[in-house]
C-alpha cells in the first residue's frame, strides 16, 4: 500500500497554474469545470468552493462573453482555487480576464483570427505570467482537416494541436499546455501518445464527452489509465455528465489506485459474501459519505471476514476485520480492539479520525523540527 508507484512518468516542462505546478515533478492535478451560468456569481462561487472542498486543484470556468468576463471577474476575488478561462473566437474576452487575474487562459490561438490577435493575446500572457492552454477536440476539428482526414483521426488531432503550437513558437511563448481530446477511447489514447513524443509541454488529459456517472467514469478509467500507465499525463479532467465534484472524486480515485497521488481515504474493501460477519456494504456507503472532507492520505482495509481481513488489516493505516462474536480493528498493522456490530459505523470514524488527527499532527512536528 505504500510503496512508490512504479510508473515512470515523462519528463515535461513545468508551468504554473496560480499557485499550481503542471508538469516536471510536480503531483499530477485534478481539475473539472463549473456548469453553472457564469453570470450567475453567486451559485458558480458556490460550485467553486464544493468542487475545492472536494480537492480540486484547478477549476476552469466558460466565458463566452464580455459579460461574462467582467462576471469572472468577480467570481475570481471570491475563490481561493485556480481559475482557467475557456474562451473561444473572441480574443478581447482574453485580454479582459487577463486584467482581471485569470491564471490559465484555454484558447485555441488559430481560431482566434489574425496575427495581430494573437499577438495581443500572447503579450497579455507574457506580461501577466499566464500560461495557454491549446485545447484540440475531435468534435471541432477545423473544415480544412475534417476534409484532408475525411472524419477525425489520431492524425487530425496532433496536427490541430501542432498549428496552434506554431502560432506560439513563433512568438517564442512556451508557458502552454497542450490536450487532444476524443470522445473514443482509442482515438484520445493514439493522438495522446503521438503529441508526447512531439512536445516536451504538458499534457492536460481527458476522455471528451465520456458519458454519465457510471459509463463515463468506466471510459475514462480505461483510456486516461493506459495514458497514465504510460507516464503520459500531467493533469486531468475527467469529463462526466453528472455533478462537477463527481470529476474530482473519480480522477483521485484513478490516481489513488495508480499511486500516482495519495489525497485522501483510499479504502480496500471486500464485495461481500455470505461469509460476511457485518453488512459491508452499507458500512462502506456510510464510511465514503461521512469522512468525504478528509484530505490526509490514509489506508483503511475494510474485510467482511477472516479470510483475508487480517492479512489487508496489517498493510493499512487501519483495518477492519469482521468476526464472530466480535469484529477486530488492526491500527498500524496490529491488533488493537474489538468492535461489535451495534455501532460499528460510529466507531470506526471516530478511530479513523482520531488516526488522522494523529499523522495531521506528526506532520506539523515534522515541520516544526526541520524549521
Amino acid at each position: 500500500m505504500h510503496s512508490p508507484s512504479p510508473i515512470v512518468r515523462r519528463k515535461s516542462r513545468q508551468i504554473h497554474v496560480g499557485k499550481v505546478p503542471v508538469g516536471g515533478d510536480a503531483p499530477i492535478s485534478v481539475q473539472s469545470m463549473t456548469n453553472t451560468d457564469t453570470l450567475d456569481v453567486a451559485a458558480t462561487v458556490a460550485q467553486i468552493q464544493r468542487l475545492e472542498d472536494a480537492g480540486a486543484d484547478i477549476v476552469r470556468v466558460s466565458v463566452p462573453c464580455m459579460d461574462a468576463a467582467e462576471a469572472f471577474g468577480r467570481i475570481k476575488q471570491q475563490v481561493n482555487v485556480p481559475l482557467v478561462a475557456d474562451i473561444h473566437f473572441d480574443y478581447k474576452i482574453a485580454l479582459r480576464v487577463a486584467e482581471l487575474g485569470v491564471d490559465c487562459l484555454r484558447i485555441n490561438p488559430g481560431n482566434i483570427g489574425k496575427e495581430e490577435r494573437v499577438r495581443a493575446v500572447v503579450a497579455a500572457a507574457r506580461d501577466n505570467g499566464i500560461p495557454i492552454r491549446i485545447g484540440v477536440n475531435a468534435g471541432s476539428l477545423e473544415k480544412e482537416l475534417q476534409r484532408k482526414y475525411g472524419e477525425p483521426t489520431p492524425e487530425a488531432l496532433v496536427e490541430s494541436a501542432m498549428r496552434h503550437i506554431d502560432h506560439l513558437d513563433r512568438l517564442d511563448f512556451q508557458e502552454y499546455k497542450v490536450s487532444v481530446k476524443a470522445s473514443d477511447v482509442f482515438m484520445a489514447v493514439a493522438a495522446y501518445r503521438q503529441l508526447a513524443k512531439l512536445i516536451e509541454q504538458p499534457l492536460h488529459l481527458g476522455i471528451t464527452e465520456a458519458g454519465g456517472l457510471r459509463s463515463g467514469t468506466v471510459k475514462s478509467s480505461i483510456g486516461l489509465g493506459m495514458l497514465l500507465m504510460d507516464g503520459i499525463g500531467d493533469t486531468i479532467r475527467v469529463s462526466l455528465a453528472a455533478d462537477p465534484v463527481e470529476e474530482i472524486k473519480v480522477g483521485y480515485d484513478m490516481l489513488k489506485s495508480l499511486r500516482l497521488r495519495s489525497k485522501g481515504i483510499n479504502f480496500i474493501a471486500c464485495p461481500s459474501c455470505s461469509r460476511q460477519n457485518f453488512d459491508v456494504i452499507g458500512t462502506m456507503n456510510a464510511l465514503e459519505e461521512r469522512l468525504e472532507d478528509i484530505m490526509t492520505p490514509l489506508d483503511v482495509s475494510v474485510i467482511g471476514c477472516v479470510v483475508n481481513g487480517p492479512g489487508e488489516a496489517k498493510e493499512s493505516d487501519i483495518g477492519l476485520t469482521g468476526g464472530t462474536p466480535n469484529n477486530l480493528i488492526y491500527i498500524d498493522g496490529k491488533p488493537a480492539t474489538k468492535l461489535t456490530n451495534d455501532h460499528l459505523v460510529d466507531d470506526l470514524e471516530r478511530l479513523i479520525r482520531e488516526k488522522v488527527r494523529e499523522k495531521e499532527q506528526a506532520e506539523k512536528d515534522l515541520i516544526a523540527r526541520g524549521a
